[in-house]
Formats: structure tokens, C-alpha cells, sequence
């Protein structure tokens, strides 16, 4: 996978075409993986640099609580220090700029394309619960199935929630079980029934199914999604 450094725009000599071509180059690998429908890693790291880009421009101390876990205290401060040398030359500011917006506006364009498909696999998810789903949802198991197959990966979940700016969100750690080939015999139902049998720790779990009619690359796009769209169906009644 092509990378930027956080600091791609203005690293080493600033010239408008360098920085273009450096640029066209990690689009061009970045809507390669879009369109095979390959969403993961490729549209977070675009979003990371894309407000990466607009929070150098706005001087917004770099998105320092948006991205605790992407942006380092050094790498910060040393965007902060690049800023301030940069400020007090004119025209190496006003050629910065130009690389900026121009960066922003084919990022957001790359974004708007990865988030139509985003969209169209996640309209095409159906969830519902296995059984009877205990109070306690934080943990358990859901279903992934795509196509035509028969084949259904297993994961086990664990949500859990953190707050930022005095506002709870939710995430969620999955694991991969195994896969089940479903059948007559072999329903959602008894592979639970097996899944507590075989996972004691677990006696009365929360179980989900997902599914769609359609393939998509499962670790670079069903599963991020599947994951994000279960997380909002379950806190959906506590809303």
C-alpha cells in the first residue's frame, strides 16, 4: 500500500508539481483498491490525510483529539513548528496553499467515491437476532454470509464504550471463530446451539445474524462494515 506521511504536503522541497505527482500517485493506488470494491485500509487513511490537510490549513492544532491514536505528541508539535516557519514566508505559504487545495479537492473526490460504495454494501446488509437475544448485548457472536454460498463465517464480539469530548461512543474488538457450512440440518440456530457447547465462557450469548445477496472482498470491505453496522443496530433501542 502507497503511504503519505503526515506531513506529505510540505516535507522536504514544497513545489506544486512534485507534490501533485506525489499525490496523483497515491490516488491512483488508493481508486485501484475502490474500485475492486476494496475499501480497507485505504478510505480511512485517505480521511486521515484529507482533514489532516484541512486542520494544517484552518492552523486547528492539527486535529490533536480527533486523532490521539494516528497523530503523535512530536508529530504534532512538529507540524505546529513547520507551520509557524512556513507563515512568515510569503510565497512559500502561498505555494503550500495551492498544494493544500488542490490535495483537498482530489482527496475529497476519492472520499465521495469510496463512501458511494461504503453505502451501496451497507444497504445491501440484512441483520437480525438468532434466537432470543439476552439483556446483557456486549458481548456474543454474529453470522457473516455473502452470495449465493452456503458458508458462514463466525466472529465473537466485545463492545465497549469510551468517552471524548463529555460524548460516549461505542466500539467494538471482534474475533474470528470458524465457518459453518449452513444446510437443513445446519441452521443459524444449531450453530449456536453448537457455539455455547463448544464456548462454555458464554453460556447465554447474544447472537446475530448479517447477510447479503451480494460478494464483496470480506476483510477489506463486508467485515469493516458489518462490524460498524451491527454496532449501530445494537445500541439502536437504547437510543
Amino acid at each position: 500500500m502507497k503511504t503519505l506521511s503526515e506531513t506529505w504536503f510540505a516535507d522536504g522541497y514544497i513545489d506544486f508539481e512534485l507534490k501533485k505527482y506525489t499525490l496523483l500517485a497515491y490516488l491512483q493506488e488508493t481508486n485501484k483498491y475502490f474500485n475492486q470494491n476494496k475499501l480497507y485500509p485505504h478510505l480511512a487513511d485517505i480521511i486521515f490525510h484529507y482533514h489532516n490537510l484541512v486542520a494544517f490549513r484552518e492552523n486547528k492544532k492539527f486535529l490533536q483529539e480527533q486523532f490521539p491514536k494516528k497523530l503523535t505528541g512530536i508529530q504534532i508539535e512538529k507540524l505546529q513548528v513547520l507551520y509557524e516557519q512556513i507563515i512568515q514566508d510569503d510565497e512559500l505559504m502561498k505555494e503550500l496553499e495551492d498544494i493544500i487545495n488542490y490535495a483537498a479537492s482530489k482527496m475529497k473526490k476519492a472520499i465521495n467515491n469510496g463512501a458511494e460504495i461504503y453505502e451501496f454494501v451497507e444497504e445491501k446488509l440484512k441483520i437480525y437476532p438468532v434466537g432470543i437475544i439476552p439483556l446483557d448485548t456486549n458481548e456474543g457472536y454474529f453470522f457473516l454470509s455473502e452470495g449465493k454460498l452456503n458458508l458462514t463465517r463466525v466472529y465473537q464480539y466485545r463492545l465497549s464504550f469510551y468517552e471524548k469530548h463529555d460524548e460516549k461512543y461505542r466500539s467494538i474488538r471482534t474475533e474470528y471463530i470458524d465457518s459453518w457450512q449452513r444446510s437443513i440440518s445446519n441452521t443459524f440456530e444449531s450453530i449456536k446451539s453448537e457455539l455455547i457447547k463448544i464456548k462454555t465462557e458464554l453460556p447465554n450469548p447474544a447472537v446475530y445474524s448479517i447477510e447479503t445477496e451480494l460478494k464483496f472482498p470480506v476483510e477489506e470491505t463486508l467485515l469493516p462494515i458489518a462490524k460498524r453496522t451491527l454496532v449501530r443496530f445494537i445500541s439502536l433501542p437504547a437510543a
